[in-house]
């Protein structure tokens, strides 16, 4: 193979390679409803924001996303002011929720998604990269782990596209 052969072969694996990361950045757009956040720790399985969460996960085909889960049944504040809660009432609405915005990359080669966090409602992840493993990602189901889940353990959170 001559030198003009393998700079094609190279150029034509380097777009490949890119298509397919274009194609499941593509795969990943759009509306997503929370179905699970299970955390494992030592064997022992529970629901990192309460039984019956609800949240919403958005890939914007601009490369952006905006993620929020709210655990079912938070206390409401007995102030009626959520400036004046108590701390037990914060700690409640802090230990179940959490939000976070920014951009994001699909890595197809790796199977990977990184979420690289402008603001969080947890400000130790502001300006940083979360990289999450994708178990599945299709028209319907999107389900990546979570290597080192808040408090410990592995995390697995499951999505269904929005309808």
């Amino acid at each position: 193979m001559n030198y003009s052969s393998r700079l094609i072969a190279v150029v034509l694996l380097v777009c490949s390679v890119g298509n397919a990361s274009a194609q499941r950045a593509k795969e990943i757009e759009g509306a997503w409803v929370l179905v699970s956040s299970i955390n494992e720790m030592d064997g022992r399985k529970t629901d990192q924001f309460g039984p019956h969460p609800n949240g919403m996960l958005i890939f914007g085909a601009d490369g952006h996303f905006m993620l929020t889960i709210i655990g079912a049944g938070l206390p409401r504040f007995a102030s009626n002011n959520r400036a004046n809660g108590t701390p037990e009432e914060n700690k409640e609405v802090v230990s179940r929720s959490i939000a976070m915005m920014g951009s994001y990359i699909v890595n197809a080669d790796a199977n990977t998604l990184t979420f690289r966090t402008e603001n969080a409602t947890f400000p130790n992840w502001d300006g940083t990269e979360q990289k999450r493993s994708i178990v599945t990602l299709n028209t319907e189901e999107l389900k990546y782990i979570t290597a080192s889940a808040s408090g410990g353990g592995v995390g697995t959170v499951t999505w269904k596209r929005a309808h």
